[in-house]
């Protein structure tokens, strides 16, 4: 039986991948609690803190196909906590060395250890991805650097852009989450040693040594002094991926729109057998784009709850702490999904050419008012052409006129403007200012720092 979206075999797929679902589960989550007690024993029986048999035996029986989970939950339930079922069932599997697991630290150290591992898998997931997102919309920055469509502001028609520069301005985007994501590698990546309240008694005077050795066996960084009760390091990463998601909310909101029959100047791959309604046959959903920018409306809001959490009361403080149980997975869950369904939703764009230049008469030329006036205005002045291009437009408008039969109508600005000045001022292809230029220094920059270099393992 299944309650939420990510283990709901409906409607898994739409909220995570099998990916990420397998990292954020029970048994990966079990799991690296074991690989911190296996990791800590060796350390300690290094150190000639307990035998080294006994580390021998706890790291044999770290495996988390040993532990009963039914049974560990069932016990959970009943004792009221949430490490030490599963440690009972390490200690039984070690027989008579298994008085040595868990010798000196406290249960968040195994938790919050235990979250960071979880994290770093997935974050090579992230910026696999991430950089997959990032070479679709090279591609097509690069394949429609010159397609000319509409550029909206206001949700209106406002100058002609290029499609290539709307997906170049989103891979400058996407890049800088990159780095956000890299810088943050050395904040996050750290273990933790610290016992119950944060100052090491329990693990003796040697305490320093043993955590930056359990830290190194596991691959983390060793942090100053404790971090129980300051979540800023899981606050940042959730939010980080607020803003990765976003952006690519952004990103599939923009391409839903432009999919609107109003619209029609994107598609997103159509496959054989995708229904768009239970009764209207002829409909292609923009199914995709919307879900990526739905999926990430509860990533931001879960983020939030990851924000609230950092508000701690004194050492540890269980109410805020499991708060982060069921944000901090949730986050992660989402992020994997958006990336993947972004990346696939890039892939398999089709733009629609036809369509956007349709679009770009709509106005019958009257989205090229500010370069007329412009022009006009280093001959005339800009007073006088501002003038005389609103008294054209506003009249032609309502005569129903384009905008050149509306420009030629108006005797000053026939007089200064030949039909050749008017014919290539209301072209839109001649008013795109910077747009190639800025695409490729945008190409050319990402492609020099080398970032989005497709992976072996991809």
């Amino acid at each position: 039986m299944t309650s939420s979206v990510f283990d709901s075999v409906t409607m898994q797929h739409l909220w995570s991948t099998d990916e990420l679902r397998a990292i954020f589960s029970e048994e990966n989550r079990v799991q690296k609690w074991l690989d911190f007690e296996a990791a800590f024993s060796q350390v300690q029986a290094g150190m000639g803190i307990i035998p080294q048999q006994a580390a021998d035996a706890i790291s044999a029986n770290a495996k988390v196909e040993k532990i009963d989970i039914p049974k560990m939950a069932a016990e959970m339930r009943r004792i009221k906590h949430s490490l030490v079922p599963a440690l009972k069932q390490l200690i039984e599997h070690c027989g008579e060395h298994g008085q040595w697991v868990h010798f000196g630290p406290t249960t968040q150290d195994v938790l919050d250890t235990g979250t960071v591992l979880q994290l770093r898998e997935a974050h090579a997931v992230y910026l696999r991805d991430l950089k997959g997102c990032a070479r679709e919309l090279a591609r097509l920055a690069k394949t429609h650097r010159d397609t000319v469509m509409v550029g909206r502001t206001h949700g209106v028609q406002a100058l002609p852009i290029t499609f290539g520069h709307k997906c170049a301005i989103w891979l400058d985007e996407l890049s800088r989450h990159y780095d956000r994501l890299k810088q943050a590698e050395p904040r996050l990546f750290v273990g933790m040693l610290i016992g119950a309240v944060g100052t090491q008694a329990s693990l003796g005077e040697r305490a320093r040594e043993m955590e930056e050795k359990t830290c190194s066996a596991l691959g983390l960084a060793v942090p100053d002094i404790s971090w129980g009760p300051a979540r800023d390091r899981f606050a940042e990463y959730a939010n980080l991926l607020a803003m990765l998601g976003a952006t690519l909310s952004k990103i599939g909101n923009e391409l839903r729109n432009l999919q609107r029959n109003e619209f029609g100047e994107v598609e997103e791959g159509f496959s054989e057998g995708k229904l768009g309604s239970s009764t209207m046959p002829h409909k292609r959903n923009p199914t995709s784009a919307e879900n990526i920018a739905g999926l990430s409306r509860t990533l931001r809001y879960n983020a939030a709850m990851m924000t609230e959490a950092m508000v701690q009361e004194h050492e540890r403080d269980g109410i805020a702490w499991k708060t982060e149980w069921k944000a901090l997975p949730e986050c992660c869950l989402i992020a994997g999904a958006v990336l993947l369904q972004a990346r696939n939703l890039l892939a398999g764009l089709r733009v629609d050419q036809d369509n956007m230049n349709k679009n770009l008469d709509m106005m019958r030329g009257y989205l090229l008012s500010e370069r007329v006036m412009l022009e006009l205005g280093a001959r005339v002045g800009k007073d006088h052409a501002h003038e005389w291009v609103y008294e054209a437009s506003m009249k032609g408008i309502e005569n129903k006129q384009d905008f050149g039969s509306a420009m030629r109508s108006h005797p000053q600005i026939a007089q200064a403007l030949s039909e050749d000045d008017i014919a290539n001022l209301i072209d839109p292809a001649n008013y795109l200012g910077q747009t190639g230029a800025s695409i490729d220094r945008t190409l050319a920059a990402q492609h020099a720092r080398n970032w989005m270099q497709e992976d072996r393992a991809e």
